[in-house]
């Protein structure tokens, strides 16, 4: 853990002002449990939606918050101004590059297609080996539950290997956050 010694956890969510008020509750609560568990954050970089709750609680909580964003993103997903580093990239690929090279663990909250292609990514990456960080979901109200099937279907049909069949952790709920914050110390 080079960047510190607590844990880096990026945290895949959106920048949606649209969504219902107990997903931005949710992730005011991530950002909280996230910093008092002793965890750093690496995210999109905005100020708004869940990216903006979570950064918020997590920097209320003393934790060090890195953002990420494309320029084209900048102003639309209104860059978060009072983070511990936002670093603006060129673009979504080098986005992900640099969130994922920061981070010590991935964590996606509920979320849109953005979301699923970071978590995807970053399982993608893990399965060809270009990494071992630990990749989980945060399961609230069965909002996961579709994916959890196909993917079970996936790993039955064979096409995910049963060497990498485990690698989508299932956070079950905010209790269920407590104790996989707790398990990322070193």
């Amino acid at each position: 853990m080079a960047m510190s010694e607590r844990p880096r956890v990026c945290v895949f969510c959106g920048a949606s002002t649209r969504v219902d008020g107990r997903f931005l509750a949710l992730a005011r609560r991530v950002g909280e449990r996230l910093a008092a568990g002793g965890c750093d954050v690496v995210y999109g970089g905005a100020s708004v939606g869940l990216m903006g709750a979570v950064a918020d609680a997590a920097l209320a909580g003393g934790a060090r918050v890195v953002g990420v964003i494309p320029a084209s993103l900048r102003d639309r997903e209104l860059a978060h101004a009072g983070l511990t580093e936002l670093h603006v990239v060129s673009g979504m690929g080098p986005r992900k590059a640099l969130m994922f090279e920061r981070a010590t663990a991935f964590l996606a909250l509920p979320g849109g297609f953005g979301t699923l292609d970071e978590l995807f990514e970053a399982l993608t990456l893990r399965q060809v080996g270009e990494h071992g960080k630990r990749c989980a979901v945060l399961e609230i109200e069965g909002f996961w539950a579709p994916l959890l099937a196909w993917c079970q279907r996936a790993v039955a049909d064979r096409f995910v290997p049963d060497e990498v069949a485990g690698a989508l952790e299932v956070v079950e709920g905010e209790s269920g956050l407590d104790a996989w914050v707790a398990s990322l110390r070193p």
